[in-house]
């Protein structure tokens, strides 16, 4: 039997998940048709590439290195395709709350001196989109393990506290740092800017309430269940009726970053790199 590109991306996205529930589930496959396409892929290359058990799945020794191979098959595919279908864009994958003015201004400039499209694309784990190819660049706010990618930090700046407007805190004109680690704090593990960390030790907050993605995080500071805090730019288009802003003192500063693979970029995502650098002093206006 010969190898499909289906069977490639099938057995990428059980690896990846680990599991062939949630697998099914981004294939839009039921699971006994996902495990068909995996056992014919096993049968063609004549060898087992995963493990399966009651925790999930893994891959095997030659899954892993299988792995690595059909990711690159699979994205050059990807890119070869839209190349011929002409496809002039760039593809910008973020996580939450672009600045704005300097996003539009941003893509306004990459348009205007190439005449292509560049796409925003919300994405809860951006840099498994890039990845996978999904995306050709990312926008992130948290700390994460960038692996294979390089960084540049785009924007510094300070943070605010984010409450409920029934929180007693929501009057207050600042807080400090160390105030807000009196409350509990909600913490975005997914993607979020904040983490426990950050205090001093001995300082901490003695509560945190996780959650794993900016849209939890926004409910569940709205309803009182904690305090957060978000960079000054995130926080001026993090417009919610249930939410206060309030400047905060001192603390670590919040930081935005630019995500791209080592490799050679095409030249439409390269230009783009060279626009978002050469703007990264812009500042959203006060």
């Amino acid at each position: 039997m010969d190898v499909e590109i289906r069977h490639l991306r099938a057995f990428i996205a059980v690896a990846q998940a680990g599991s062939l529930t949630h697998a099914s589930r981004e294939l839009h496959l039921t699971q006994p048709a996902l495990s068909r396409t995996i056992q014919q892929l096993e049968h063609a290359v004549g060898v087992r590439l995963l493990d399966r058990s009651r925790n999930g799945v893994e891959t095997t020794q030659a899954g892993a290195a299988f792995l690595e191979r059909a990711c690159r098959i699979v994205s050059d595919l990807d890119a070869a395709l839209a190349q011929a279908r002409q496809t002039r864009a760039v593809r910008i994958g973020f996580t939450w709350a672009l600045p704005y003015p300097w996003i539009e201004h941003v893509i306004t400039a990459f348009e205007s001196e190439t005449g292509a499209h560049a796409h925003l694309s919300r994405q809860d784990d951006p840099l498994r989109a890039l990845r996978r190819g999904h995306v050709d660049l990312a926008l992130i706010r948290h700390e994460a393990d960038l692996g294979a990618f390089n960084s540049f930090d785009i924007l510094t700046e300070p943070r605010m506290a984010v409450v409920s407007r029934r929180s007693p805190l929501a009057g207050r004109e600042s807080l400090t740092w160390a105030e807000l680690a009196e409350h509990p704090v909600v913490i975005n593990t997914g993607n979020g800017s904040t983490r426990q960390a950050q205090w001093p030790e001995g300082g901490q907050p003695a509560r945190t309430v996780e959650c794993a993605s900016y849209d939890e995080w926004i409910a569940l500071v709205a309803a009182g269940q904690g305090v957060g805090s978000i960079g000054r730019s995130a926080a001026r288009v993090s417009a919610h009726p249930g939410l206060a802003f309030i400047p905060l003192q001192d603390g670590p500063s919040a930081t935005l970053r630019l995500v791209l693979p080592r490799s050679p970029l095409p030249p439409l995502a390269r230009t783009l790199v060279e626009i978002i650098t050469g703007l990264a002093d812009e500042r959203a206006p006060g």
